[in-house]
């Protein structure tokens, strides 16, 4: 049994750590293609890749950077020891934006403080998965987006069609506007005695 099934086994609530379940199937344009989300912060998901086996993306369609998708943990253990280290996903999914005292300055702050229910999540899966926070968190991250290699990452068409690049198979949006010629108005102006005045374009 994989550790994320280990942590599913878990039962606990996670929205209390910015990794909650939903039922509904939901994807955005930017999902890859043969993702599985794992769990949501507000409208940004967490999610396997095929091709990168258990490591831990963020999917976010308004990033403050130039990427959609990108790594945040080499595998689901280290992501679990990631949010033990932070409380939740919330400052791990934005150090890709972030300085190093950003990152901290928003550890320290009112809005990562604690919570009771929060930390009964927190303790459930130090003790039930046997595991410890990451250390320096803000470097891992780092260094697994620095030597991460995209080029496995498959988008739909509708990735492409959105962000006005070429589909790489070459194929065109049937539901391109088509181009039409110009179309010119000519207009009659009537003057005010009934009579009608030169018409032009």
């Amino acid at each position: 049994m994989t550790i994320y099934e280990k942590y599913c086994q878990l039962n606990i609530d996670g929205r209390w750590i910015g990794l909650e379940k939903s039922e509904l199937s939901v994807d955005y344009f930017c999902t890859p293609i043969n993702a599985t989300v794992i769990g949501w912060e507000n409208n940004i998901h967490y999610c396997f890749i095929k091709g990168y086996r258990d490591m831990v993306f963020a999917v976010n369609p308004e990033p403050s950077v130039d990427s959609y998708v990108y790594p945040l943990a080499m595998n689901f253990k280290g992501f679990l020891q990631l949010i033990l280290a932070c409380r939740s996903t919330t400052a791990i999914e934005q150090i890709i934006g972030w300085s190093k005292e950003q990152f901290e300055s928003f550890l320290n702050s009112e809005d990562n403080a604690k919570h009771p229910e929060q930390e009964k999540v927190l303790e459930i899966i130090r003790k039930e998965l046997k595991l410890k926070p990451k250390d320096n968190p803000y470097e891992y991250v780092k260094t697994v987006q620095e030597l991460f290699d995209d080029s496995k990452i498959k988008f739909s068409n509708e990735y492409y069609d959105t962000l006005g690049l070429e589909r790489p198979d070459g194929s065109e949006n049937e539901g391109q506007m088509f181009e039409f010629g110009a179309v010119t108005f000519s207009f009659t102006k009537r003057r005010d005695d009934g009579g009608k005045a030169n018409e032009g374009n």
